[in-house]
């Protein structure tokens, strides 16, 4: 069975993926195939733990891909907390914020608001397509310590 961790970007990712090396009967990967494209995207050997805020753009192709039969992680960090880490990466070479605020939203202004609302619109992404699975976890990140160890 694999394992996605689904979230935003800037909740963590880095450090649960840091935190799934330790696991001995799966490998973990932290946006492996984010350059892919097509069924490449989703060739992730059984046994996998991929973490990738990515994966949040791509849910109907994860679901054609893995259905049911994956185990969901929704990793979530403070909305505020996370919004104010996106805004101060808004002008980064390959920003997620700037590509949804200007790209999505057709906006220039580099407002807590937009991010504040992509984070949102994430969140309520992932639990739309959490929300007929059987095998998922939330994840809030300021409960990592007690979380973890049941994940």
């Amino acid at each position: 069975m694999n394992v996605f961790v689904l979230c935003t970007g800037r909740s963590g990712s880095v450090t649960f993926h840091r935190a799934c090396q330790h696991i001995t009967n799966y490998t973990s990967g932290h946006e492996l195939h984010t350059r892919e494209v097509g069924r490449p995207r989703f060739a992730y050997p059984d046994r996998h733990i991929e973490v990738d805020n990515r994966l949040s753009w791509f849910l109907g192709r994860l679901d054609e891909a893995f259905g049911d039969r994956a185990f969901y992680v929704h990793l979530m960090r403070d909305e505020h907390a996370t919004a104010a880490s996106f805004q101060r990466r808004w002008s980064g070479r390959r920003s997620i914020i700037r590509a949804y605020g200007e790209g999505i939203l057709g906006r220039k202004d580099q407002t807590e608001e937009i991010c504040l609302d992509y984070c949102r619109t994430v969140n309520s992404n992932i639990a739309l397509f959490l929300r007929d699975k059987t095998r998922k976890m939330a994840f809030r990140l300021e409960e990592a310590a007690e979380r973890f160890p049941i994940f």
